[in-house]
């Protein structure tokens, strides 16, 4: 049983600006350190970012924008705590304490995400999609129910008829669809808003990537301030974090879809 949800759903779109955000503070800093939460809906969008990078509100504010449209932008930035910044002084370390569990990609789920992403090639609006053995549930905004009926003759589509979604009509926050993001390693952290020093995003990704190439689950731990996890350096698992990213996209790319 499976649920995802697709790049147009309110919480999704917080989480791409949040991931818009970490890909800006990479273009202005090698190694930066930043944390963003956010808040959408009915026409405003709060931004909170902890950093240690000097934005400028005019391109955080183009940034929601770009991929939210024609809201009323809130964004407070504030340093990042000093207690934090003294932990990745001269050598990379762990950002955080936590938890974090690498699945392998069940059959069930790789075909709900194939499924989403071919809704979502025809229709580029929010839609949330649920598998559970034989039953697949569909709800597509801005789409004829009868039309999708076509193509998915044995799924529930739309229980309540057609509708209109988005931030017009609810609300989104970041690293609030986990499960859509993570699939059965969901633990504790979500993946998004956070560079790459917080073990919410390279662990996650690190235990992910184990997991699907030994076909096994992979469980971590760690405490904030730990230089090796797994038994290597941290530092390397950032790089396999960091890899990964880069060939997705950037973070906004990864926070469309999540691990899968």
């Amino acid at each position: 049983m499976i649920e995802k949800v697709n790049p147009s759903h309110p919480d999704k779109i917080a989480d791409r600006i949040a991931g818009a955000i970490v890909d800006l503070a990479y273009e202005l800093e090698k190694e930066p350190k930043v944390a963003v939460e956010v808040l959408i809906g009915h026409g405003s969008c709060h931004v909170i970012i902890e950093t240690t990078v000097q934005f400028e509100k005019e391109a955080i504010e183009k940034i929601v924008e770009r991929i939210a449209g024609e809201v009323q932008p809130n964004v407070v930035i504030v340093p990042q705590d000093k207690h934090l910044e003294e932990n990745q002084s001269g050598i990379l370390r762990c950002g955080d304490n936590g938890i974090f569990k690498g699945m392998p990609i069940t059959s069930e789920q790789l075909l709900l995400s194939n499924i989403a992403h071919d809704l979502y090639d025809k229709y580029s609006t929010d839609g949330k999609y649920i598998l559970s053995e034989n039953r697949l549930i569909i709800c597509q905004s801005h789409a004829k129910t009868i039309d999708i009926k076509e193509q998915y003759p044995q799924a529930t589509i739309n229980p309540l008829g057609d509708w209109t979604g988005g931030t017009d009509v609810d609300t989104g926050a970041t690293n609030r669809k986990l499960g859509s993001d993570m699939a059965d390693g969901v633990t504790g952290g979500g993946l998004h808003g956070k560079d790459l020093s917080k073990a919410d995003v390279s662990l996650n990704i690190y235990a992910f990537l184990k997991a699907q190439r030994l076909q096994e689950p992979v469980e971590l731990c760690c405490a904030i301030g730990d230089e090796y996890v797994d038994g290597i350096p941290y530092t390397d698992i950032v790089k396999i974090a960091k890899q990964y990213i880069d060939s997705i996209g950037g973070f906004e790319k990864f926070a469309e879809w999540g691990l899968f």
